[in-house]
């Protein structure tokens, strides 16, 4: 990304968080390369990489400049409370889970009126006060598909959403994800661990966590949303 170094001064906070998330930042003047924003080393830093903004009085990154952002770049982030975070490419593992949950998907809510998605497809999830937030779930239902706008943009609210686990994002899934799900409406949470072959399942109602269960070893993980919805797990985490 090229930006003028009036462009830095008047938003340094904000180049500064890109480029702590590898976004490569080359700074110009009078049309001309003078400087380039890098990130230290990983020896250097403190914390998750995937989170830029670590410091709740640091800077924080608005609905606005995050739309900017994501239509000026071609990487994958999510803002979460004015966090803005960089989504690390998945792996083969991850990559399978999200193709074995979906293929059921697929076939289950065919001819039905919600339909299921997996990413990359921005969800806008408003909490409190016009608190935007936007994420990419892995995979997620949505039954309100009258709020899909002519642009093709989401504003409703998925019934159920599926994250798979990642060394990388586990923290980033099982906290703030959570959380956020639970405050903004979503009715159902699955989390896949791939690691531990274990599915976690969450049912929030008004706006905490109503149930959970652990799915474990050969059992078969049973929606509690939509009545008829299971998968083995044997299926589910299978090479």
């Amino acid at each position: 990304m090229r930006v003028t170094s009036t462009e830095v001064q008047n938003n340094f906070g904000k180049y500064l968080a890109l480029a702590s998330a590898s976004e490569e930042i080359i700074i110009t003047k009078n049309s001309k390369d003078i400087a380039r924003l890098v990130p230290c080393s990983s020896a250097d830093r403190v914390g998750e990489e995937c989170c830029i903004y670590e410091d709740e009085d640091g800077p924080r990154m608005t609905y606005e400049e995050f739309t900017k952002l994501t239509e000026e770049s071609d990487k994958r982030y999510e803002l979460i409370d004015g966090e803005l975070f960089l989504l690390a490419s998945p792996s083969y593992a991850h990559q399978r889970v999200i193709a074995e949950i979906s293929g059921y998907f697929h076939i289950w809510f065919k001819d039905k009126k919600c339909r299921p998605l997996t990413s990359p497809f921005d969800v806008t999830l408003i909490k409190g006060d016009n608190n935007k937030n936007v994420v990419q779930p892995d995979i997620l239902v949505i039954c309100d598909t009258e709020k899909i706008d002519e642009k093709g943009k989401y504003w409703g609210i998925p019934t159920l959403v599926v994250e798979v686990l990642s060394p990388s994002s586990r923290k980033h899934d099982m906290l703030r994800k959570l959380n956020l799900y639970a405050l903004t409406g979503v009715k159902e949470f699955w989390l896949a661990d791939t690691s531990k072959k274990a599915v976690y399942l969450y049912n929030f109602e008004n706006k905490v966590i109503e149930d959970f269960i652990t799915f474990t070893n050969n059992q078969t993980v049973r929606s509690n949303v939509f009545e008829g919805l299971e998968i083995p797990l044997e299926d589910i985490f299978k090479i």
